[in-house]
């Protein structure tokens, strides 16, 4: 990334900040209570390859104080990224830890870190592009939705919003930009978050 796109995209960034800040949370219990929502406690959306929970650092850790974990035994790094001229592989945020292919967190009675959930699991299955109401596939869509439940699912998806924004804009700042390299067995992996680089050596964190 150069400076001058860095710098672009965090103007971006910064713009698309300015403006969720004016989303109306009225406007959008409105279109939830609309669209319509219960959970059906099916776990799909827990389960499966294809699903990936992230997690900012803040969140990582309220999960570690409520289950008791260490951070590497919690979460993980995505697979995908890219090397650096030392053999060392980059990447961007932490996933929740998974298992089989299911979430680390789930089991069958329900999920295990449930009070210390993330963001992203609060907010299933909506969230906001661009200032926009989407919604992922479940088929908890479409079931009556209380205006209560409706209006703080709105706040928590204002605050979800606001707070990918300033993590993205955290990370942008504090990122290192490397020279590129080709794939490499058995390195260091370097985490680019908002709190800067973590390196994970083997199952240490540093």
């Amino acid at each position: 990334m150069t400076v001058s796109s860095k710098e672009d995209t965090i103007a971006d960034l910064e713009r698309e900040l300015q403006a969720a800040c004016g989303i109306s949370v009225g406007d959008l219990a409105s279109r939830i209570e609309e669209i319509g929502f219960q959970c059906q406690a099916c776990g799909e959306c827990c389960r499966g390859e294809d699903n990936s929970v992230a997690v900012f650092p803040f969140e990582v850790r309220r999960i570690l104080e409520f289950c008791g974990k260490e951070w590497l035994e919690a979460v993980e790094p995505p697979q995908d990224g890219e090397w650096d001229r030392q053999g060392r592989f980059h990447t961007l945020e932490w996933r929740l830890k998974k298992e089989g292919g299911d979430c680390k967190f789930y089991c069958e009675q329900g999920c295990r870190i449930y009070p210390a959930r993330p963001f992203i699991c609060r907010t299933y299955p909506f969230y906001l592009a661009e200032g926009r109401l989407r919604f992922s596939q479940c088929r908890g869509l479409g079931k009556a939705i209380s205006p209560q439940e409706a209006a703080s699912m709105a706040v928590l998806l204002k605050d979800r919003y606001l707070t990918e924004l300033k993590e993205a804009l955290s990370l942008l700042r504090n990122f290192r930009d490397f020279e590129r390299g080709p794939p490499a067995e058995g390195g260091e992996c370097v985490v680019h978050d908002s709190e800067g680089e973590h390196r994970i050596f083997g199952r240490h964190l540093f």
